[in-house]
């Protein structure tokens, strides 16, 4: 399980990356909307939901996911 308290966002979406697993590669930022993600489906959000469990030991939900615009906003769900 990652250190939360030194993570830093490049991780933070190295890991999103992963866990949700595109088939064509999508070029991720802070400031990416999720909705404008054109893979982004309910198997990615659950996909997102298990890597912060996983990776992170934190445990969000799809509402969580819901409420975030950007993925600097996923990313704001560590704290």
């Amino acid at each position: 399980m990652a250190d939360i308290s030194n993570t830093k966002i490049e991780d933070f979406i190295n890991n999103f990356e992963i866990a949700v697993d595109f088939q064509t590669p999508e070029d991720i930022s802070p400031d990416t909307v999720i909705a404008d993600i054109r893979q982004w489906d309910s198997l990615a959000a659950l996909s997102v939901i298990v890597m912060f469990d996983m990776t992170y030991g934190k445990t969000i939900t799809g509402h969580d996911i819901e409420k975030s615009h950007t993925i600097s906003d996923l990313f704001s769900l560590l704290d």
